[in-house]
């Protein structure tokens, strides 16, 4: 079983230094992500940001706050 071990480790070791020497002679070319993916992520964050604003202040959802403070308790009845 060792030996098998080793074997696979030195195939994987030896795929991972061709890809790295095959990709050393190539010059980057930015993609779609390079280009455009911050602008997408903060259209994104953005877009989320307002639907949720809205949501929060639009809408009249009972948010259920802490009633300490405003709430006084009734007077104790005897029957």
């Amino acid at each position: 079983m060792f030996p098998l071990a080793r074997r696979a480790l030195g195939l994987a070791a030896r795929s991972i230094q061709h890809t790295v020497k095959r990709q050393a002679g190539h010059k980057h070319e930015p993609d779609f992500h390079d280009k455009y993916g911050n602008m997408i992520l903060l259209s994104g964050a953005t877009f989320c940001v307002a639907v949720w604003t809205y949501v929060a202040t639009q809408i009249g959802i009972d948010w259920n706050l802490s009633p300490v403070g405003r709430i006084t308790p009734k007077e104790w009845r005897q029957d």
